[in-house]
């Protein structure tokens, strides 16, 4: 943190003159009254040490230094009422009668400043080596996150296009303002005090980095980010080898959720031998935990395959049946020990050609871990669904069922209808969710919704006919 006026008085022992300058404003530097041109940073208060007599002359002399010296503030071991007179005249800021000797009070200021911008420095240095450590970790996004955390502020990531590649902090409400300034755009910006610093050289621009800070040293802030900046140039310019990996990963994912003879095909040849999986959801309250590096390490430990995609901010995948137990104490155990705050929904087994059910079952689970503030939520624990159908007899099961079976196709047997049914009511009945994972257009998953609710008498649009049709689904299940 910066020196501030009102501490700098006390120091010296000398009595703060207010003017266009109050205590709080920090302090960057302190000159000779003879070497004095401008004020260095204009957020920042400049120190000019002289005698009185010749600092009330200065400031009093009408020229254009004398304004620049009305913008500084003026340091001397004296208090003459001359000097009074010429500070308020110009509603300057003084600090007079330091007790500290003549010849030995500019040192002293320069000596204490130096070990400020020393303490400073440190700072920044740590923080560039705990940045670059978090780099590695999570890339631009973890390192834009724990930025916002050092400054105690906010910061936006924008490519040249301006498209935002990440935020973090209230950076999300302030993207339109980051923007703006960014490409010098010609609106008012509601938030003042913005930093730009580009990222990458010259003509080959990768990005921008807009950050805004509630901390008192706006040095540090400009410095640390300017380290930042830096680091995400090779961060953004390094090609990730791993992308293609994660693509084909989610590929197959999506083959899997959709079902049938396809998914348990690729299964066998994903090297999953076993015939029923659980699903599991997981995130993390924290941007700067990787948490498919973190999810597939524990899946390593296990020796289990990496059937996980994520999206949307949330790690989506699939554990043998007898992980399942020690996934959830990984978990844990990772919460109990302070490193971030994580929510897992852990589904129910499920055949491989039928996987889509325990996805939906783990999206479920985790919504209410997320709600409850829970680390670990079992969607057989939930007093819902499960809750019910074992309550009910055989026959209870059957009626249930039986909504379903106009669905059925010539030969009596469900197949297209039912999976399309069970996938929209996983997926929350999101369109475009559930158009991906069946590998369909909309228009197609559209009439198949429509043919759905004539055949079986149900309106999806309807909460309580979906509750009964999730509760049919479950009937023909078990």
């Amino acid at each position: 943190m910066a020196r501030r006026l009102d501490s700098i008085a006390a120091h010296v022992g000398a009595e703060l003159v207010a003017g266009r300058l109050d205590g709080s404003v920090p302090v960057d530097s302190a000159v000779p009254l003879a070497d004095f041109a401008v004020v260095g940073h204009p957020a920042f208060a400049t120190l000019v040490v002289g005698r009185p007599g010749e600092l009330a002359a200065a400031i009093g002399a009408g020229d254009d230094r004398a304004a620049e010296l009305a913008a500084a503030v003026l340091v001397t071991t004296g208090d003459t009422a001359e000097l009074r007179a010429a500070v308020v005249n110009a509603d300057a800021t003084a600090i007079v009668g330091a007790t500290t000797p003549p010849d030995a009070l500019l040192p002293t200021l320069v000596a204490l400043l130096a070990t400020d911008q020393s303490a400073e420095d440190r700072l920044v240095t740590t923080g560039t080596k705990v940045l670059t450590q978090v780099a590695r970790r999570g890339g631009a996004k973890a390192v834009i996150a724990e930025l916002a955390h050092r400054i105690d502020g906010w910061a936006v990531l924008v490519d040249v296009h301006g498209q935002v590649i990440t935020t973090a902090g209230a950076g999300g409400l302030h993207v339109q303002d980051a923007i703006a300034v960014a490409f010098n755009r010609p609106v008012r910006v509601r938030h003042p005090g913005l930093q730009v610093h580009p990222v990458g050289p010259g003509e080959d621009l990768t990005a921008h980095l807009v950050i805004a800070s509630r901390e008192g040293s706006t040095s540090r802030s400009r410095d640390l980010a300017s380290q930042v900046a830096a680091l995400l140039d090779l961060v953004l310019r390094t090609h990730d080898h791993t992308g293609t990996e994660r693509l084909g990963r989610a590929v197959m994912v999506d083959t899997l959720l959709a079902g049938g003879a396809e998914a348990s095909a690729l299964l066998g040849r994903w090297g999953v031998r076993e015939r029923s999986l659980t699903a599991f959801a997981l995130s993390s309250r924290s941007k700067a935990v990787d948490l498919e590096r973190l999810v597939t390490r524990w899946l390593d430990e296990l020796g289990a395959v990496h059937v996980v995609t994520e999206a949307h901010e949330r790690v989506l995948g699939f554990l043998r049946d007898d992980h399942v137990d020690a996934f959830a104490r990984r978990v844990d155990e990772f919460a109990l020990d302070g490193r971030a705050v994580l929510r897992l929904g852990l589904g129910s087994s499920a055949p491989g050609d039928g996987l889509a059910r325990s996805a939906g079952e783990a999206r479920q689970a985790h919504e209410a871990a997320v709600a409850d503030a829970r680390t670990v939520v079992r969607y057989r624990s939930l007093p819902t669904v499960a809750y019910i159908l074992e309550r009910l007899d055989g026959d209870g099961t059957a009626r249930i069922g039986e909504l379903l079976d106009g669905l059925r196709d010539d030969g009596g047997a469900h197949g297209e209808l039912l999976q399309t049914l069970r996938v929209y009511l996983a997926e929350h009945g999101a369109l475009g969710t559930t158009a991906a994972t069946l590998g369909v257009h909309r228009q197609t998953l559209a009439s198949r919704l429509a043919r759905i609710e004539e055949r079986s008498g149900l309106s999806l649009s309807s909460p309580d006919d979906r509750a009964a049709a999730w509760l049919a689904l479950r009937a023909l299940e078990r």
